[in-house]
């Protein structure tokens, strides 16, 4: 047996935090598909709400895979998963389903057929919003991938965990991954208007960083006051294309424009770090923005892994209520 082999039988769960923009989301699925994807993996499952980034992630895991919803305003009919005999020898090996989009066309037992067909010819399938389809599949996927404010990335077994275990931690979290893109281009919006172009953007949770070879000489506690009467005018935030939203009635460039809180009064307790941080290797001066954070948070304290998210859901519900956990 390979090491690669071994790596694979053993993982249990990984955690990503979830970039913003698509092509970060985009390297974050091609590094996600060197490092945990089988060859021998033919059901790979994802859940995550709308917008959050699946089909970006699997066109970063799998380059030049035809997708089958409307993503990009084309819809894939007939839907190959469903003619897998009319293509004969020329078939494709793997296929894709978005389950949310295509429910609105074919019940949900021809679709697990239609999955369950595929794996018995050895056929790869990618499965979106796997969540829905699994009570009818009856089979869990070989890789599961949950995208909220987080990424997980799981390898299920016998004992776990089942779609709606990730399916409740990605869900709960995303609004908070929305918020923080959200106060992201409100950050950069107030940048402009101090001339202020050139940074990186870089990912922390509840919240994002802007690092600058060059540090600027900007006033972050201004910065944040100019922030927040953004987000007191609860200006709306809409889709414009691919890569703008609209605050308000002005453009803005973004590369992840779906992943937005509908206005800029949801935006929960933004803050900025009111010092700039240097990175302790690159020495790059880093902006530290945070949404819907205690004032008193410490440093140390903001990727601190929290177990209980990843607990089962009864022993999550057990830990809630105040009883132990084994």
């Amino acid at each position: 047996m390979s090491y690669s082999d071994r790596m694979q039988r053993n993982h249990l769960y990984s955690v990503l935090l979830s970039p913003r923009g698509a092509p970060r989301m985009a390297d974050q699925g091609m590094q996600i598909a060197q490092q945990y994807l089988s060859p021998f993996d033919l059901l790979i499952g994802l859940i995550g709400d709308s917008g959050s980034g699946k089909s970006i992630l699997i066109k970063g895991m799998f380059p030049g895979l035809e997708l089958t919803n409307d993503d990009e305003g084309v819809n894939v009919r007939p839907l190959p998963l469903l003619n897998q005999d009319d293509t004969g020898f020329f078939s494709p090996h793997t296929y894709h389903v978005d389950i949310r989009f295509e429910l609105a066309f074919t019940q949900p037992h021809e679709l697990a057929d239609a999955i369950r067909l595929a794996l018995s010819r050895n056929k790869r399938v990618i499965v979106e919003h796997f969540d829905l389809i699994f009570p009818y599949l009856g089979v869990n996927a070989h890789l599961l991938i949950g995208l909220g404010e987080e990424i997980i990335v799981t390898r299920p077994s016998v004992f776990g965990p089942e779609p709606e275990d990730i399916r409740n931690v990605v869900f709960a979290s995303i609004n908070t991954r929305r918020m923080a893109h959200s106060a992201e281009d409100l950050v950069e919006y107030c940048l402009i208007d101090r001339r202020v172009y050139r940074y990186e953007h870089n990912d922390v949770r509840s919240g994002f960083i802007l690092s600058f070879q060059d540090k600027p000489e900007i006033d972050l506690r201004n910065l944040e006051s100019d922030v927040n009467k953004l987000i007191a005018m609860d200006l709306p935030i809409s889709y414009l294309d691919n890569t703008h939203v609209l605050i308000g009635d002005q453009r803005h460039y973004c590369t992840g424009p779906r992943m937005h809180v509908t206005s800029t009064g949801k935006i929960r307790n933004f803050q900025l770090y009111h010092e700039f941080i240097t990175h302790p290797i690159t020495k790059e001066a880093q902006i530290l923005g945070l949404v819907d954070m205690p004032s008193n948070y410490s440093l140390s304290e903001l990727n601190t892994l929290r177990l209980m998210h990843y607990m089962p859901s009864d022993k999550v519900r057990t830990a809630a209520s105040g009883g132990e956990v084994g």
